[in-house]
């Protein structure tokens, strides 16, 4: 009579996924929001390009992070860093809540209900793929206006914005683009959110697990270590198919396709500019990470890596 009782207040699998989105959704939002500056500048570094700024690296109008922070804030307002952020949030509860509240659940899919001990790395990088292409396909058109509405900087005298703001552009793209229009970018989009989630998610796994196994208690220490851990390794694996993205979301006119962007920017502006706005990305996704994981864990700590099926 007691485990029929027991297993009666059991929640279902579906309102552990449910509550799992809804905290992996807020938490996402709250680092978004903490970070967005951040990832203005790096949205910035990466569109200027040596051929539309000239040869002579002394002219180009953004240079660092905390250059391009202070450029844009001199010249649009302080407010300006925060472009985006109702796209920014609106793909952070698509996307963060999909990508993050789904990886638990598909990760024992793939090792199967019966699995005892640690989960294979291989397995949680699987995982972290599946759900970061399955959550930007949903998520894409968010990301688009997003970096559309960054890209915008100061404008001349008399010269009206692009869009007035988040839905306006989302109405205008429709209207002067197409429907389809709103998946600009899916190829690179997919490309870069599978392996950058593969590698966030799974390198704060695995870094957490190895911290916990070491002796470290599992603290604010411990996941703030995770986190930084996380955002490195998804900067550096992530970094080309990051700038191809933002080029192509910022004018998809002057490219034929993904390997046409890819084509062009190494022509134009050699290796290294794939990994254009590191230091800004590294700050961002390092950042974002330590606060979306910080919140996560203190939000629903018995919903995350392991844990979720008891929770």
């Amino acid at each position: 009579m007691a485990a029929d009782q027991k297993l009666q207040h059991q929640p279902s699998a579906v309102s552990l996924i449910a509550k799992n989105f809804a905290c992996s959704a807020f938490s996402a939002c709250f680092a978004e929001v903490t970070t967005i500056p951040i990832d203005t500048a790096k949205v910035r570094l990466q569109l200027q390009g040596k051929a539309a700024e000239g040869a002579d690296a002394s002219r180009l109008k953004y240079r660092g992070l905390l250059g391009t922070v202070t450029t844009i804030a001199k010249e649009e307002g302080a407010g300006a860093l925060w472009k985006g952020i109702v796209p920014g949030l609106h793909r952070q509860v698509l996307f963060g809540g999909l990508r993050i509240g789904l990886y638990e659940p598909v990760k024992m899919l793939y090792v199967g209900k019966d699995h005892t001990g640690d989960v294979p790395l291989v397995k949680k990088i699987a995982a972290g793929l599946t759900t970061g292409a399955l959550a930007i396909t949903v998520a894409n058109p968010t990301d688009l206006v997003k970096v559309r509405l960054q890209a915008e900087g100061k404008l001349a005298p008399g010269v009206p914005r692009r869009y007035s703001g988040a839905m306006d552009a989302y109405g205008k793209i429709v209207k002067q683009e197409g429907f389809a229009k709103l998946w600009t970018g899916l190829g690179p989009n997919v490309a870069r959110n599978a392996i950058i989630n593969a590698a966030e998610l799974a390198s704060y796994d695995q870094v957490k697990q190895s911290l916990l196994k070491a002796g470290l208690p599992d603290n604010s220490l411990t996941h703030v270590l995770s986190g930084l851990g996380a955002g490195f390794i998804a900067v550096c694996v992530g970094s080309p198919v990051d700038v191809v993205k933002s080029r192509m979301m910022g004018d998809s006119s002057k490219y034929k396709g993904t390997i046409d962007c890819f084509v062009k920017t190494l022509q134009n502006d050699g290796v290294t500019a794939f990994y254009k706005g590191f230091v800004p990305n590294f700050v961002r996704l390092g950042s974002w990470n330590v606060v979306m994981f910080l919140t996560l864990e203190q939000v629903c700590p018995t919903c995350l890596f392991g844990q979720l099926l008891i929770c």
